[in-house]
């Protein structure tokens, strides 16, 4: 699972997502990318876990690049415990996503190959995502 090495701050505030993503919002590496519809936190378990759905339909013919990193850890108490004495431990990481921000993309398949492993990507992520293609010319 992807956790990153050093992080400047334990137990981050959760944070608000307001608004469109202002990096990452367009197909840089690839043809084809898989772009988020609406914000949310995604997590370790399922960045991996669309990674894999992504590599079993491309195979060994396409390339893929994730364009997200879960550095955020979120923190939770212990069942059963009563209110107070601070701030729970790190429980699981995740990646903070906005609208139009790309999570995947990959090169090397026709658009159908594509369309098929982003769907199925889809399935395992708790926004709602598109797949676009890549703007040839000014980026």
């Amino acid at each position: 699972m992807l956790a990153p090495k050093k992080i400047k701050y334990r137990k981050p505030q959760k944070g608000r997502m307001r608004g469109m993503s202002t990096t990452g919002d367009y197909v840089a590496f690839g043809t084809f990318g898989l772009k988020a519809m609406e914000p949310g936190w995604i997590t370790s378990r399922q960045i991996e876990a669309s990674r894999i759905s992504i590599a079993r339909k491309v195979k060994k013919l396409g390339r893929l690049w994730i364009r997200i990193f879960p550095h955020k850890s979120i923190t939770k108490k212990p069942a059963e415990t009563r209110m107070g004495k601070g701030k729970g431990a790190p429980e699981y990481w995740v990646a903070v996503v906005k609208p139009g921000r790309i999570l995947f993309e990959i090169d090397g398949v026709d658009a159908e190959t594509a369309q098929e492993a982003f769907r199925l990507c889809g399935h395992k992520l708790p926004i709602k995502t598109k797949m676009v293609h890549r703007r040839e010319g000014g980026a």
